[in-house]
C-alpha cells in the first residue's frame, strides 16, 4: 500500500475525530450556557416517580447532548445526598435514549453544509454582543464541527474500498454469527473506551458504514457494544465517592451489560425490528450522478442506537426497585458515616458548570445548616443545661473541622469553573458563592471561640459564670441567632431583597451589644468580678457581634453590595 495514501487516511481520520470531539464540547458548552436556569430547575424536577425521572434525564441529555455528563453529575448528586438512587437510576436510564438524538443528526445528510455553519457560526461567536447569542453562536459552531468532522472522516475512509487487504481485515469483524456480533460489540467497546465518546465512535462507525466498508449488521454490532463503551467514566467518576455514588455508577454499567447481553441473544431478530422501521435493506446500494451510495445505513445505524436504549429502558423501568435493592446488597453501606467529598465530585461536575454552580450552592446552603447546628449546641454550653458538656464541646470542634473542609473543597471547585470557559453571568455567581463560603466558615470560627472562652471559664476552677452574665449572654445569643436564621432562610430560597430588614436589624443587634458592654463595666466599677470572667465576657460578646457582622455580610454579598 503507498505510504502517501496511509499517511493522507491518518490525517483525515485524526482530523476529522479531532474536530468532531471539539464540536461536540462546543455544542454541549453551548447548550449547557443558553439552558441555563432551566437545566438546575430539570434536575431538581427529579422525584421517586420513575418515569418522570427517566424524563427528566432524557430532556436533559437532549438540552446538553452529552449522556456522560448527565450521568457524572447523577452519581455526583447521589454522592452528596442530593438525590436517590432511585432517582438516579430513572434519570440514568433517561440519558441513554437522550444521547441518542445526536445518532439521529449525525444521519442527516448535511456533511457539505458543516464547514459554511461552522464559519458563519464562529463569526457570531467572536464578534456578538449579546451573552446569550454568543453562546448559541458556540453551540451552532459546535454542530457545524460535528458535521465536517464527519465528512473528513467519511473522506479518509473512502479509499479503503479499493484496498483488498483492508476489505479482508474488516471482514475479521463481521456480525454473521453469535460470535462475530459478540467480537463486533467487543471492539465498539474497546473504541468507545479509547475515544471517550461514544457519539464519537457512532461518526466514525458511521463513516465505515456509509463508505462501503462494513456492513449494516457490522455497524450495529458495534453500535452495540459502544453502550458498553460509556459505562467506563462513571465508574471512574465514582472512585472516591459514598457507598451512594458507586451504586448509582453500578446502575448505569448494569443496565448496559444487562442490555448488550439480551440484544446480542436476539441480534437477528433486532436486526429484522429495524428493518422493518426503516422499511428498506439499509444495504441497498442507490446510483446517484454516477456514484454509488448507501442512502438507508446512517437511519439505520441511528435506529439501532434509538431503539436498543428503548427497549432496554422499557425493560428496566418496572424492575428499577429491583435493580436498587440488588445493588444494595451488591454494595453493602459502611458502618461509619461517610462524608461527601465535593472535590471528587468537582473535576468532573466541570464539564457542566451551569449545573455544578447549582451544587456548589447546595454545599453553601449545607454549610449555613452546619452554622446553625453549632449555635444551637452553643447556646445549650452557655445556658448550662448539660452538666458535661465535653462531648457537645468536642462536637463544635468536629463541626468547625467540617466546615473548614467543606470550604476548602468548595474553594476548589469553584476556583476550577472560574478558570474555564464560563459567561459573564457565571463567572460572578462562582464569585459570590466563593465569598458566601468564607462568610459561613468564618461564622463557624466565632462559635468555636465562644465555646473555647466557655470551657476557658469552666476550666478555672472554681469559677463560674454569674447568671446574670449567663441571661444576658443568651439574650445576645437569641438575637444573632434569629439574624442569622432570616439571612441564612433568605439566601436558601434567593431572596436578595432581605438587605432591606438585615440593615435596620443589624443596627439593633449593634445597639445591644454597646448596652451589654456598658452594664459589664458598670458592673466592674460597683463590685469586685473576677479578673477571668471581667476579661473573657466581653471577648464573648465581640465574638457574637463578629458573628452578627458576617451575617450582614451574607445579606450584602446576596444584594451586590459587596464585590
Amino acid at each position: 500500500m503507498n505510504n502517501g495514501l496511509i499517511i493522507n487516511l491518518a490525517f483525515h481520520v485524526v482530523g476529522g475525530i479531532g474536530i468532531f470531539l471539539l464540536g461536540m464540547k462546543s455544542m454541549s458548552d453551548g447548550l449547557q450556557t443558553i439552558a441555563g436556569d432551566r437545566l438546575r430547575k430539570l434536575i431538581g424536577m427529579a422525584t421517586n416517580n420513575r418515569f418522570l425521572a427517566t424524563g427528566v434525564g432524557t430532556l436533559v441529555t437532549c438540552l446538553i447532548q452529552s449522556s456522560t455528563v448527565t450521568t457524572v453529575m447523577t452519581v455526583g448528586f447521589v454522592n452528596s445526598g442530593i438525590m436517590t438512587l432511585k432517582q438516579a437510576i430513572g434519570i440514568i436510564m433517561g440519558a441513554n435514549i437522550g444521547t441518542t438524538l445526536t445518532a439521529w443528526m449525525l444521519a442527516v445528510q448535511m456533511g457539505s453544509y458543516g464547514l459554511p455553519m461552522l464559519g458563519l457560526a464562529a463569526f457570531v461567536y467572536l464578534f456578538a454582543k449579546n451573552e446569550k447569542l454568543r453562546y448559541a453562536g458556540m453551540a451552532a459552531m459546535g454542530v457545524g464541527m460535528i458535521f465536517f468532522g464527519l465528512e473528513i472522516m467519511k473522506t479518509g475512509f473512502a479509499p479503503l474500498r479499493d484496498i483488498p487487504e483492508y476489505i479482508e481485515w474488516f471482514h475479521m469483524f463481521s456480525a454473521d454469527s453469535y460470535f462475530g456480533v459478540v467480537k463486533c460489540a467487543l471492539a465498539g467497546c474497546f473504541l468507545t473506551v479509547v475515544v471517550q465518546s461514544s457519539t464519537a465512535t457512532i461518526g466514525i462507525t458511521m463513516g465505515l458504514a456509509v463508505s462501503g466498508i462494513i456492513p449494516f449488521e457490522t455497524a450495529a454490532a458495534l453500535i452495540i457494544g459502544e453502550n458498553l463503551g460509556t459505562t467506563l467514566t462513571a465508574y471512574i467518576a465514582s472512585l472516591g465517592t459514598t457507598t451512594n455514588g458507586k451504586r448509582a455508577a453500578f446502575a448505569h454499567i448494569t443496565f448496559n451489560v444487562i442490555g448488550v447481553l439480551w440484544i446480542t441473544a436476539a441480534f437477528s431478530l433486532y436486526m429484522a425490528l429495524i428493518r422493518t422501521l426503516i422499511g428498506h435493506d439499509p444495504n441497498t446500494v442507490v446510483v446517484v450522478n454516477g456514484a454509488e451510495t448507501l442512502p438507508y445505513i446512517q437511519p439505520a445505524i441511528a435506529a439501532v442506537h434509538s431503539v436498543f436504549n428503548v427497549l432496554n429502558t422499557m425493560l428496566f423501568l418496572p424492575l428499577t426497585p429491583l435493580l436498587a435493592l440488588f445493588l444494595t446488597k451488591l454494595i453493602p453501606g459502611k458502618q461509619i458515616r461517610e462524608q461527601p467529598k465535593l472535590t471528587k465530585l468537582g473535576k468532573f461536575m466541570l464539564g457542566s458548570p451551569m449545573v455544578g454552580i447549582a451544587r456548589s450552592r447546595y454545599e453553601i446552603i449545607n454549610m449555613g445548616k452546619h452554622d446553625r447546628d453549632m449555635l444551637n449546641i452553643l447556646k445549650t454550653i452557655i445556658s448550662g443545661e448539660e452538666e458535661n458538656d465535653d462531648k457537645l464541646v468536642e462536637k463544635i470542634f468536629y463541626k468547625e473541622d467540617v466546615m473548614d473542609n467543606m470550604q476548602k473543597e468548595i474553594t476548589v471547585f469553584l476556583t476550577g469553573v472560574l478558570s474555564g470557559n464560563v459567561p459573564r453571568s457565571l463567572a460572578e455567581e462562582a464569585q459570590i458563592q466563593l465569598r458566601l463560603a468564607d462568610e459561613y466558615e468564618t461564622i463557624s470560627d466565632y462559635v468555636t471561640t465562644l465555646v473555647k472562652l466557655c470551657k476557658r471559664i469552666r476550666n478555672a476552677g472554681g469559677v463560674e459564670l454569674p447568671q446574670i452574665m449567663r441571661d444576658e449572654l443568651l439574650s445576645l445569643h437569641n438575637s444573632v441567632s434569629d439574624y442569622f436564621d432570616m439571612v441564612n432562610n433568605a439566601y436558601s430560597v434567593n431572596n436578595r431583597a432581605i438587605i432591606s430588614k438585615a440593615n435596620p436589624l443589624s443596627d439593633a443587634i449593634t445597639h445591644k451589644f454597646r448596652d451589654l458592654r456598658r452594664r459589664h463595666l458598670t458592673r466592674l466599677s460597683e463590685a469586685p468580678v473576677d479578673p477571668l470572667l471581667s476579661t473573657t465576657f466581653p471577648d464573648m460578646l465581640i465574638s457574637y457581634r463578629r458573628i452578627k457582622d458576617h451575617v450582614l455580610n451574607i445579606a450584602e454579598v446576596m444584594a451586590g453590595e459587596v464585590a
